[in-house]
């Protein structure tokens, strides 16, 4: 069976990210993510690790920090998944918190 990994919504947003810009340095990633660039660096190694991204390294460039990293088959197939997987989590937390306004809007309406 397959390992269930647990994805947070920093994820997606980072693969969305690679997939918009796969020249994106860490950095901005971090600063565009507002996480510490530890942690995206963090998640990058364990999207290479899944095999959900490539990374690859601009030898001639004469910066030798640049990469860029490509969603691989599988990385786009996880990210589909994943953005259903939120979608449907938002559309649950909506629906709640739709209940709860309405609620509180008929306990507001039996106070007048």
């Amino acid at each position: 069976m397959k390992e269930q990994y647990e994805y947070s919504d920093h994820h997606l947003k980072l693969l969305q990210l690679l997939d918009e810009n796969p020249n994106l340095s860490q950095r901005d990633a971090s600063d565009v993510l507002g996480l510490s660039l530890g942690k995206v660096n963090y998640i990058l190694k364990a999207f290479l690790d899944k095999g959900l991204i490539k990374m690859n390294n601009f030898r001639n460039n004469k910066n030798k920090l640049a990469y860029t990293y490509l969603l691989t088959p599988q990385g786009i197939e996880e990210k589909a998944r994943m953005t259903l997987h939120f979608y449907e989590k938002k559309k649950r937390e909506y629906e709640a918190l739709r209940a709860e306004v309405e609620k509180l809007g008929e306990s507001l309406e039996s106070l007048s």
